[in-house]
Protein backbone atom coordinates (compact mmCIF):
# COMPACT_ATOMS: atom_id res chain seq x y z
CA UNK A 1 0.00 0.00 0.00
CA UNK A 2 1.46 3.50 -0.94
CA UNK A 3 2.24 5.92 2.02
CA UNK A 4 -0.71 8.43 0.62
CA UNK A 5 -3.15 6.06 1.01
CA UNK A 6 -1.76 4.52 4.40
CA UNK A 7 -2.39 7.95 5.60
CA UNK A 8 -5.63 8.37 4.18
CA UNK A 9 -6.58 5.13 5.52
CA UNK A 10 -5.06 5.54 9.35
CA UNK A 11 -6.83 9.29 9.22
CA UNK A 12 -10.01 7.28 8.44
CA UNK A 13 -9.82 4.44 11.73
CA UNK A 14 -8.49 7.63 13.77
CA UNK A 15 -11.93 9.42 12.71
CA UNK A 16 -14.60 6.45 13.00
CA UNK A 17 -13.05 5.67 16.31
CA UNK A 18 -13.49 9.25 17.68
CA UNK A 19 -16.98 9.16 16.97
CA UNK A 20 -18.72 7.29 20.00
CA UNK A 21 -16.10 8.88 22.55
CA UNK A 22 -17.68 12.03 20.79
CA UNK A 23 -20.85 11.41 20.86
CA UNK A 24 -21.19 9.95 24.15
CA UNK A 25 -20.63 12.93 26.49
CA UNK A 26 -22.30 15.41 28.26
CA UNK A 27 -22.90 17.11 31.29
CA UNK A 28 -25.43 19.86 32.95
CA UNK A 29 -24.15 23.17 32.14
CA UNK A 30 -26.28 25.34 34.61
CA UNK A 31 -29.80 24.84 36.28
CA UNK A 32 -32.13 27.91 36.42
CA UNK A 33 -34.26 28.62 39.19
CA UNK A 34 -36.82 31.42 39.35
CA UNK A 35 -34.73 33.60 36.66
CA UNK A 36 -31.35 32.75 38.20
CA UNK A 37 -28.92 30.57 36.63
CA UNK A 38 -26.52 28.78 39.17
CA UNK A 39 -23.49 26.99 37.11
CA UNK A 40 -22.95 23.48 37.00
CA UNK A 41 -19.46 21.85 37.49
CA UNK A 42 -17.28 21.76 34.06
CA UNK A 43 -15.74 18.74 34.16
CA UNK A 44 -13.31 19.11 30.56
CA UNK A 45 -9.59 19.63 31.75
CA UNK A 46 -8.35 23.48 31.86
CA UNK A 47 -11.83 24.27 33.06
CA UNK A 48 -12.82 26.80 35.48
CA UNK A 49 -15.19 26.08 38.34
CA UNK A 50 -15.64 28.82 41.14
CA UNK A 51 -14.75 27.17 44.56
CA UNK A 52 -18.86 27.73 45.83
CA UNK A 53 -20.68 26.05 43.66
CA UNK A 54 -24.01 24.14 44.22
CA UNK A 55 -23.37 21.34 41.82
CA UNK A 56 -21.43 18.66 42.80
CA UNK A 57 -17.74 18.11 41.47
CA UNK A 58 -16.92 14.85 39.23
CA UNK A 59 -13.69 13.34 37.76
CA UNK A 60 -15.46 12.58 34.68
CA UNK A 61 -13.05 14.87 32.12
CA UNK A 62 -14.43 12.60 29.36
CA UNK A 63 -18.25 13.84 30.30
CA UNK A 64 -18.85 10.18 30.14
CA UNK A 65 -21.04 7.93 31.61
CA UNK A 66 -21.33 5.25 34.25
CA UNK A 67 -22.79 1.47 33.56
CA UNK A 68 -24.04 -2.02 35.48
CA UNK A 69 -20.28 -2.46 36.32
CA UNK A 70 -20.48 0.82 38.56
CA UNK A 71 -23.90 0.45 40.28
CA UNK A 72 -23.13 -1.31 43.41
CA UNK A 73 -20.30 1.53 43.87
CA UNK A 74 -20.33 5.25 45.15
CA UNK A 75 -19.78 6.48 41.46
CA UNK A 76 -23.38 5.88 40.44
CA UNK A 77 -24.62 8.50 43.12
CA UNK A 78 -23.70 11.38 41.34
CA UNK A 79 -20.94 10.49 38.77
CA UNK A 80 -17.69 9.69 38.95
CA UNK A 81 -15.42 10.45 41.77
CA UNK A 82 -18.31 13.21 42.81
CA UNK A 83 -17.82 15.42 45.51
CA UNK A 84 -20.08 17.67 47.53
CA UNK A 85 -20.92 21.09 46.17
CA UNK A 86 -19.98 23.86 48.86
CA UNK A 87 -23.25 25.61 48.50
CA UNK A 88 -27.09 25.34 48.29
CA UNK A 89 -29.93 26.93 45.46
CA UNK A 90 -33.15 27.84 47.14
CA UNK A 91 -36.30 26.99 45.38
CA UNK A 92 -40.05 26.87 46.87
CA UNK A 93 -41.90 23.45 47.56
CA UNK A 94 -44.08 23.11 44.46
CA UNK A 95 -41.24 25.20 42.84
CA UNK A 96 -39.46 23.92 39.54
CA UNK A 97 -35.60 23.91 38.60
CA UNK A 98 -34.58 23.80 34.67
CA UNK A 99 -31.68 21.38 34.04
CA UNK A 100 -29.47 22.70 31.19
CA UNK A 101 -27.58 19.82 29.43
CA UNK A 102 -24.30 20.87 27.11
CA UNK A 103 -26.13 18.86 24.05
CA UNK A 104 -27.39 15.20 23.74
CA UNK A 105 -26.15 12.93 20.96
CA UNK A 106 -30.49 12.43 19.24
CA UNK A 107 -29.40 8.39 19.26
CA UNK A 108 -28.80 8.30 23.13
CA UNK A 109 -32.04 7.20 23.76
CA UNK A 110 -33.55 6.49 26.96
CA UNK A 111 -35.21 7.70 30.16
CA UNK A 112 -34.82 10.67 32.15
CA UNK A 113 -35.52 10.44 36.19
CA UNK A 114 -34.63 12.44 39.17
CA UNK A 115 -34.43 11.86 42.76
CA UNK A 116 -34.43 14.03 45.86
CA UNK A 117 -32.15 12.89 49.33
CA UNK A 118 -32.73 14.79 52.60
CA UNK A 119 -28.95 15.77 53.84
CA UNK A 120 -30.42 16.93 57.26
CA UNK A 121 -29.66 20.13 59.19
CA UNK A 122 -26.06 20.14 58.66
CA UNK A 123 -26.20 20.62 54.89
CA UNK A 124 -25.44 18.92 51.97
CA UNK A 125 -21.85 20.08 51.66
CA UNK A 126 -20.03 17.67 53.97
CA UNK A 127 -22.80 14.91 53.74
CA UNK A 128 -21.51 11.29 52.98
CA UNK A 129 -23.22 10.41 49.44
CA UNK A 130 -23.46 6.60 50.33
CA UNK A 131 -25.83 7.59 53.23
CA UNK A 132 -27.95 9.65 51.37
CA UNK A 133 -31.53 7.90 50.67
CA UNK A 134 -32.73 9.15 47.13
CA UNK A 135 -36.50 9.20 46.94
CA UNK A 136 -37.57 9.50 42.88
CA UNK A 137 -40.21 12.91 42.28
CA UNK A 138 -40.00 12.59 38.50
CA UNK A 139 -39.39 10.38 35.43
CA UNK A 140 -40.13 10.14 32.14
CA UNK A 141 -39.68 6.76 29.66
CA UNK A 142 -41.08 5.47 26.39
CA UNK A 143 -43.03 8.65 25.45
CA UNK A 144 -44.78 6.79 22.37
CA UNK A 145 -44.39 3.42 21.47
CA UNK A 146 -42.58 2.30 18.24
CA UNK A 147 -44.86 2.00 15.64
CA UNK A 148 -43.82 -0.96 14.08
CA UNK A 149 -41.16 -4.03 13.99
CA UNK A 150 -38.13 -3.75 11.38
CA UNK A 151 -39.18 -3.35 7.70
CA UNK A 152 -37.94 -5.08 5.15
CA UNK A 153 -35.12 -2.61 4.41
CA UNK A 154 -33.76 -3.23 8.41
CA UNK A 155 -34.25 0.28 9.18
CA UNK A 156 -35.22 0.13 13.33
CA UNK A 157 -38.26 2.11 14.87
CA UNK A 158 -37.08 3.72 18.21
CA UNK A 159 -41.10 5.18 18.98
CA UNK A 160 -40.16 8.20 20.81
CA UNK A 161 -38.33 8.43 24.18
CA UNK A 162 -37.77 10.97 27.10
CA UNK A 163 -34.50 12.34 25.67
CA UNK A 164 -36.16 12.99 22.17
CA UNK A 165 -38.36 15.35 24.59
CA UNK A 166 -35.03 16.77 26.27
CA UNK A 167 -33.52 17.46 22.78
CA UNK A 168 -36.58 19.56 21.66
CA UNK A 169 -36.80 21.54 24.44
CA UNK A 170 -33.45 22.93 23.67
CA UNK A 171 -31.28 20.01 25.18
CA UNK A 172 -33.16 20.87 28.59
CA UNK A 173 -35.40 19.53 31.51
CA UNK A 174 -37.74 21.04 34.03
CA UNK A 175 -37.92 19.15 37.55
CA UNK A 176 -40.97 20.33 39.78
CA UNK A 177 -40.54 20.16 43.77
CA UNK A 178 -43.27 18.34 44.93
CA UNK A 179 -45.28 20.79 46.98
CA UNK A 180 -45.32 18.99 50.41
CA UNK A 181 -41.58 18.05 50.49
CA UNK A 182 -40.49 19.26 54.54
CA UNK A 183 -38.18 22.44 54.40
CA UNK A 184 -34.08 21.82 54.07
CA UNK A 185 -31.47 20.41 52.58
CA UNK A 186 -31.48 18.20 49.53
CA UNK A 187 -29.30 16.64 46.82
CA UNK A 188 -30.87 16.93 43.36
CA UNK A 189 -30.24 13.73 41.54
CA UNK A 190 -31.02 14.32 37.82
CA UNK A 191 -30.06 11.79 35.33
CA UNK A 192 -30.47 10.43 31.73
CA UNK A 193 -30.30 7.05 30.66
CA UNK A 194 -28.57 6.16 27.37
CA UNK A 195 -29.96 2.38 26.49
CA UNK A 196 -28.15 2.94 22.42
CA UNK A 197 -26.35 -0.11 23.51
CA UNK A 198 -28.19 -1.64 25.90
CA UNK A 199 -28.34 -4.97 24.43
CA UNK A 200 -25.11 -5.74 26.50
CA UNK A 201 -24.41 -6.40 29.86
CA UNK A 202 -22.58 -3.57 30.61
CA UNK A 203 -23.86 -1.25 27.45
CA UNK A 204 -26.13 1.07 29.82
CA UNK A 205 -24.61 4.55 29.97
CA UNK A 206 -26.05 6.40 32.89
CA UNK A 207 -25.11 10.27 33.50
CA UNK A 208 -26.27 10.89 36.48
CA UNK A 209 -25.26 14.48 38.00
CA UNK A 210 -26.03 16.40 41.20
CA UNK A 211 -26.66 19.67 42.82
CA UNK A 212 -27.20 21.09 46.23
CA UNK A 213 -30.58 22.90 46.79
CA UNK A 214 -32.49 24.65 49.71
CA UNK A 215 -36.13 23.91 49.53
CA UNK A 216 -38.52 26.43 51.46
CA UNK A 217 -41.76 26.33 52.60
CA UNK A 218 -44.14 24.71 54.77
CA UNK A 219 -44.57 20.83 53.76
CA UNK A 220 -43.67 18.16 56.44
CA UNK A 221 -42.64 15.29 54.22
CA UNK A 222 -39.74 13.19 53.61
CA UNK A 223 -40.48 9.75 51.62
CA UNK A 224 -38.51 6.83 52.37
CA UNK A 225 -36.13 6.74 49.92
CA UNK A 226 -33.23 4.08 48.71
CA UNK A 227 -29.46 4.20 49.03
CA UNK A 228 -27.87 5.38 45.28
CA UNK A 229 -25.72 2.18 45.39
CA UNK A 230 -29.07 0.35 45.55
CA UNK A 231 -31.10 2.00 42.86
CA UNK A 232 -30.68 0.00 39.90
CA UNK A 233 -29.62 -3.79 39.47
CA UNK A 234 -27.64 -4.93 36.18
CA UNK A 235 -30.06 -7.52 35.67
CA UNK A 236 -33.19 -4.78 35.61
CA UNK A 237 -35.03 -5.00 32.19
CA UNK A 238 -35.06 -1.41 31.81
CA UNK A 239 -31.23 -0.99 31.62
CA UNK A 240 -30.87 -4.16 29.54
CA UNK A 241 -33.13 -4.70 26.31
CA UNK A 242 -32.98 -4.07 22.77
CA UNK A 243 -34.62 -0.79 21.63
CA UNK A 244 -34.12 -1.25 18.03
CA UNK A 245 -36.87 -4.28 17.67
CA UNK A 246 -39.81 -1.90 18.37
CA UNK A 247 -40.27 -1.38 21.66
CA UNK A 248 -44.27 -0.79 23.34
CA UNK A 249 -43.95 -1.20 27.01
CA UNK A 250 -40.46 0.11 28.71
CA UNK A 251 -40.07 -0.59 32.37
CA UNK A 252 -38.62 2.73 34.26
CA UNK A 253 -35.94 1.68 36.00
CA UNK A 254 -35.28 2.44 39.83
CA UNK A 255 -37.59 2.85 42.56
CA UNK A 256 -41.26 3.55 42.41
CA UNK A 257 -42.28 7.49 42.21
CA UNK A 258 -43.49 9.17 45.39
CA UNK A 259 -47.04 9.66 45.86
CA UNK A 260 -46.60 13.59 45.32
CA UNK A 261 -44.41 13.29 42.48
CA UNK A 262 -45.55 15.83 40.04
CA UNK A 263 -44.65 16.08 35.99
CA UNK A 264 -43.79 19.63 34.71
CA UNK A 265 -44.50 20.75 31.57
CA UNK A 266 -41.56 21.39 29.14
CA UNK A 267 -40.21 24.74 28.69
CA UNK A 268 -37.14 27.01 28.43
CA UNK A 269 -37.19 30.27 30.61
CA UNK A 270 -34.39 32.53 30.19
CA UNK A 271 -32.45 33.13 33.22
CA UNK A 272 -32.04 37.18 33.93
CA UNK A 273 -29.26 36.92 36.29
CA UNK A 274 -26.44 35.26 37.97
CA UNK A 275 -27.71 32.74 41.16
CA UNK A 276 -25.00 32.99 44.39
CA UNK A 277 -24.91 29.78 45.87
CA UNK A 278 -25.67 30.24 49.87
CA UNK A 279 -23.65 27.97 52.37
CA UNK A 280 -25.12 26.40 55.86
CA UNK A 281 -22.74 28.90 57.74
CA UNK A 282 -24.33 31.78 55.74
CA UNK A 283 -27.96 30.63 56.75
CA UNK A 284 -27.45 30.84 60.32
CA UNK A 285 -26.41 34.34 60.04
CA UNK A 286 -28.90 37.70 60.33
CA UNK A 287 -30.03 38.10 56.99
CA UNK A 288 -28.30 41.60 55.27
CA UNK A 289 -30.46 44.36 54.67
CA UNK A 290 -31.36 45.06 51.44
CA UNK A 291 -29.07 47.10 49.34
CA UNK A 292 -29.67 48.67 45.68
CA UNK A 293 -28.74 45.75 43.09
CA UNK A 294 -31.50 43.46 44.19
CA UNK A 295 -30.38 41.28 47.12
CA UNK A 296 -33.31 38.94 47.77
CA UNK A 297 -34.50 38.93 51.39
CA UNK A 298 -35.48 35.10 51.97
CA UNK A 299 -32.87 33.44 54.28
CA UNK A 300 -30.60 31.21 51.68
CA UNK A 301 -31.95 33.29 48.57
CA UNK A 302 -29.54 33.92 45.47
CA UNK A 303 -28.03 37.40 44.46
CA UNK A 304 -28.88 38.80 41.45
CA UNK A 305 -25.71 40.33 40.15
CA UNK A 306 -24.27 42.30 37.24
CA UNK A 307 -20.98 40.69 37.67
CA UNK A 308 -19.10 39.09 35.10
CA UNK A 309 -19.90 35.52 35.11
CA UNK A 310 -17.68 32.53 34.99
CA UNK A 311 -16.31 31.43 31.43
CA UNK A 312 -18.43 28.66 30.32
CA UNK A 313 -15.77 26.87 28.33
CA UNK A 314 -18.83 25.05 26.58
CA UNK A 315 -18.20 21.74 24.21
CA UNK A 316 -19.15 23.67 21.39
CA UNK A 317 -19.23 20.06 19.48
CA UNK A 318 -22.95 19.90 21.07
CA UNK A 319 -23.70 23.73 21.42
CA UNK A 320 -26.98 24.24 20.91
CA UNK A 321 -28.18 27.48 18.77
CA UNK A 322 -30.20 30.16 21.38
CA UNK A 323 -29.58 29.92 24.94
CA UNK A 324 -26.84 27.77 25.28
CA UNK A 325 -26.49 27.43 29.09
Amino acid sequence: MSPFNSIHLLAALVSSAAVPFVSAHSFVTNINIEGRSYQGFRPMPGSQNPALLTAWSTTASDQGYVNQTSYQGPDIICHRGAANGHGHAPVKAGGQIHVQWNGWPQNHRGPVLDYLADCGKSGCETVDKTQLQFFKISQAGLVKPASKQRDYSGEPSFGSWASDQLIANNNSWVVEIPPRIKPGFYVLRTEIIALHNATYSDGAQNYPQCFNIEIQGSGDEVPAGTPGESLYKASDPGVQLNITTGVQNYPIPGPTLISDAVTASLNHPVPTASGTPITVEELVRKTPAPRDGGIAMATGAAVANNAKRHPRHMDRRWYHQGQGY
